[in-house]
């Protein structure tokens, strides 16, 4: 495969663009952090629907409260994630998304069975994996920016002591950097080794990737985190290592998963919102495949 500089310079430059204004939702605060991820929220789904639509066009069958309803549903599991993290007044954003979250999980079999011209469950399939692959994943997301998965309690009154407070603090910043670079850090040195040496074909599924420039890019993002992971951030090596090899690897999926579903809409991509780089699933399909695992690292090795 042939380096394209046209290309590389028009993705460093859509990626710049990008690292930015993640880099300012991640570290301005939580509510920007939230706010941010809500907006790719609704991209991804938008973006997903179109592609299933033109996958099984008998999607678009379905009823708009079916289809706005599970994108609805998908951001009340974002709100009941933030937990005590984003506070209004004397509720929170937490409850806020549990009982609107209940109100829909009424609403929508009520509405489907009602006005839908029948019950189709190939839809509500569609909607399912929807839900899980963008809601549940941007949700476990703002979960592991709350600090919550790693924060340990005391024994005796089950509140967080100051320490682990602090650290929660620290490291819900810290946490969706590292997978945001480790992914990042991957996706790039995977298309500059694979431009380069690349040679042997990974999958039929996305033909320009290559086993050169996907284990390069495994090994050049491991190596770069778990070393500014160490030496600039003090922190233990085998959980740098752990959490960009799982995003790296679990990111690699993601890709292939949605250039799968781009194929078999018969698509280039899935949206025109960053050139160079596509929609918001062309720019987050890595993401949203690699957090739950590294949530369930955290929940499984770092209590």
């Amino acid at each position: 495969m042939a380096f394209n500089w046209q290309t590389f310079r028009t993705r460093t430059l859509t990626a710049a663009i990008f690292v930015a204004v993640m880099l300012a939702g991640l570290l301005t605060n939580a509510w920007t952090f939230f706010v941010l991820f809500s907006i790719i929220h609704f991209g991804c789904w938008i973006e997903y629907q179109k592609l299933i639509i033109s996958i099984d066009p008998g999607y678009a069958e379905s009823t708009p409260f079916h289809r706005y309803g599970i994108m609805l549903a998908g951001w009340c599991l974002m709100l009941f994630a933030t937990g005590d993290l984003l506070p209004l007044g004397e509720i929170s954003l937490s409850s806020i998304g549990f009982w609107l979250g209940m109100i829909l999980l009424f609403l929508m079999p009520v509405t489907e069975v009602m006005f839908a011209r029948k019950l189709n469950l190939k839809n509500i399939g569609h909607s399912f994996l929807g839900l899980v692959y963008i809601s549940l994943s941007l949700a476990a997301f703002i979960h592991i920016r709350t600090g919550q998965p790693w924060v340990r309690r005391t024994l005796e009154e089950n509140i967080l002591t100051e320490f682990y407070n602090a650290l929660a603090g620290i490291t819900g910043y810290v946490m969706p950097l590292v997978i945001i670079a480790s992914i990042w850090i991957n996706d790039t040195m995977a298309y500059i080794v694979g431009s380069l040496i690349g040679k042997t074909p990974l999958s039929s599924i996305s033909p320009k990737k290559t086993w050169e420039g996907t284990i390069g890019g495994i090994i050049l993002s491991v190596v770069v985190v778990t070393l500014t992971g160490v030496y600039w951030m003090n922190g233990e090596a085998w959980h740098f290592i752990a959490i960009s090899l799982i995003s790296a690897v679990a990111g690699t999926f993601g890709d292939l998963f949605e250039s799968k579903l781009k194929r078999m809409a018969g698509v280039k991509d899935s949206g025109q919102i960053m050139p160079g780089h596509g929609g918001f699933l062309d720019r987050f399909d890595s993401l949203l495949v690699a957090v739950p695992f590294v949530w369930l690292f955290c929940i499984l090795f770092m209590r």
